[in-house]
């Protein structure tokens, strides 16, 4: 994924109104009808929400009779899972040296 794209992808899950529609997608293809009842938004505030989540590739859009559906493209999801878990490493050792400072002052108390 370019990091470009990378940057697309969590600038459109920084907002938590798209972070919601892509859950609700989980559960099948939605109408931005469907997509928009649970928000106190309109529907082409819900169309401009799913235009960014399209441009970062999170979803794709398909038209089924007089129904535009949108649905979860989950890839790019996983790229930035795997982006993210690179980092993993970095934890897993502060924490470990963090561990060890516990561990020493619980050894060795202060008087």
């Amino acid at each position: 994924m370019a990091v470009d794209q990378l940057s697309a992808v969590f600038g459109a899950l920084a907002d938590p109104t798209r972070r919601a529609i892509l859950a609700r997608l989980t559960r099948g293809d939605a109408t931005v009808a469907e997509l928009s009842a649970p928000f106190a938004v309109s529907q082409p505030a819900i169309s401009r929400h799913l235009k960014v989540l399209e441009q970062a590739g999170l979803i794709s859009r398909s038209r089924r009779a007089t129904a535009r559906l949108s649905h979860l493209e989950a890839e790019p999801l996983r790229v930035v899972v795997a982006w993210l878990f690179d980092y993993r490493e970095y934890w897993e050792e502060s924490y470990d040296r963090l561990d060890g400072l516990l561990a020493s002052l619980q050894d060795n108390p202060a008087d």
